[in-house]
């Protein structure tokens, strides 16, 4: 199981108070390009990296493997500055419109949604091979 830091979070009372975390205490932050609506990534965030996203325009997330904060770009030069930040209807999920420089993907690709498309758009609205 991965877990956050035990630290305690800047994240402005109320907006923590709104929030439905997952059992480990993150929220999946859904990264979309502000100007063309392209679905970039999905991270993880914990309080304290929605609170530096906010505070900073620069996406930070969890990173669950790492166990540490990473602001994306930091390392890759691939920036995503923050345009503006969202939560869905249930508190439980967070979209972030940015504007992406470079890659998205850890691949090198734009998007991490590009690469095993499952479903294209106009496709036969008969069953799937996986429902048969």
């Amino acid at each position: 199981m991965t877990s956050t830091p035990r630290q305690s979070s800047r994240l402005a009372p109320e907006i923590a108070a709104r929030l439905k975390r997952s059992a480990d205490g993150l929220l999946p932050a859904i990264a979309q390009q502000h100007d063309t609506g392209e679905v970039l990534m999905l991270g993880w965030m914990d309080d304290e990296a929605l609170h530096r996203t906010l505070t900073t325009g620069r996406c930070t997330y969890w990173s669950r493997s790492r166990q540490e904060y990473w602001v994306k770009g930091d390392t890759s030069g691939h920036f995503q500055h923050v345009k503006s930040v969202a939560l869905d209807c249930d508190a439980d999920t967070v979209l972030v419109k940015v504007d992406q420089v470079g890659a998205a993907c850890h691949t090198g690709a734009r998007t991490c949604f590009d690469a095993d498309v499952l479903l294209k758009d106009g496709a036969d609205s008969g069953p799937s091979a996986a429902d048969q």
